[in-house]
């Protein structure tokens, strides 16, 4: 596989993800994906987007329940 960004070969390995909801940060350190060895570029197969989907969906439930909107 060719990386989209400089053409570099990827590598399966993991990588850091960030994300910013609703003012909560979530950080997971180590997720499996394919990793360009030139450039860094980091590309998730569909299993990791639909779990992390859902994490941020149930964090985004809670913080709902702690600060219901008028």
């Amino acid at each position: 596989m060719k990386c989209i960004h400089c053409r570099g070969e990827m590598k399966r390995g993991h990588t850091p993800f960030h994300a910013d909801r609703r003012g909560c940060h979530v950080t997971l350190d180590a997720v499996p994906a394919w990793v360009c060895r030139q450039c860094g570029e980091a590309y998730f197969e569909e299993r990791e987007v639909d779990t992390i989907q859902k994490l941020i969906g149930a964090i985004e439930q809670e913080i709902r329940a702690l600060a219901p909107t008028a």
